[in-house]
């Protein structure tokens, strides 16, 4: 009687013990945590996912400024070449050079001190006779 009594307290104790050592370890593998941002942005989301980057970024094509409202800021050279800076809409920088195109007119020409638009329409309408304008840098002295 002793027997049959000690083995089933000895079974009892260990199913006790280990059963729930058992379903912590099945627990453990299925329960994984998720971030709750609360409102706030998510930092381990990616900020750059669906664009392309780029590594140059430039302006390509005509830009919308017309030459008349063109203000020249400053001319330099690169690589033997001339490159005039003017002032953009609000206010922002363009690098321009020889043959860039504006809304009305391109670039004809760039040298140190002034440069060389060439004017072919007025208002939407081409020009019989094309206008050269010249905008010029005054060097401070």
């Amino acid at each position: 009687m002793k027997k049959p009594l000690a083995f089933s307290i000895l079974f009892s104790l260990i199913f006790v013990f280990l059963c729930p050592l058992i379903s912590q370890e099945e627990k453990s593998e299925k329960t994984y945590s998720t971030y709750n941002p609360a409102g706030r942005r998510d930092p381990f989301r990616d900020l750059l996912s669906g664009r392309e980057i780029a590594e140059k970024v430039a302006v390509e094509g005509k830009i919308t400024l017309s030459v008349d409202d063109i203000v020249l800021i400053g001319i330099s050279k690169a690589r033997g070449k001339f490159i005039a800076i003017i002032n953009g809409p609000q206010g922002f920088p363009y690098f321009i050079k020889e043959n860039d195109k504006f809304a009305n007119g391109f670039v004809l020409s760039i040298k140190e001190f002034q440069v060389t638009f060439r004017k072919i329409k007025e208002r939407g309408i081409p020009l019989r006779k094309p206008k050269d304008i010249i905008k010029v840098l005054h060097p401070e002295e």
